[in-house]
């Protein structure tokens, strides 16, 4: 992949030198770890956007399904698994 763009970030200076010297420590190019968190970042991102939308449609189609009067009441699912633990309890 070819780098053509330039990011100019505004830091304090105290922070710019430690970077410099944990990257200069680590063997590596301050753009290349920036690099390497800017990915990380994006891919982060991504997911968990990912993930929202995923709930969103489980939520969506829960509540269609409350809606077309499928599913259980609480009491309903309390009295199943009521009835599980006891099965459960006597093996």
């Amino acid at each position: 992949m070819s780098k053509q763009a330039v990011f100019t970030m505004k830091l304090e200076p105290e922070l710019r030198e430690q970077f410099m010297a944990e990257a200069e420590a680590s063997h590596r190019p301050a753009s290349q770890i920036v690099r390497d968190m800017m990915r990380q970042f994006v891919q982060k991102q991504r997911e968990s956007r990912e993930y929202e939308a995923f709930l969103q449609r489980k939520v969506d189609i829960a509540r269609a399904s409350i809606s077309a009067g499928e599913g259980l009441t609480n009491d309903e699912v309390e009295a199943e698994f009521a009835a599980r633990r006891a099965r459960a309890a006597e093996e």
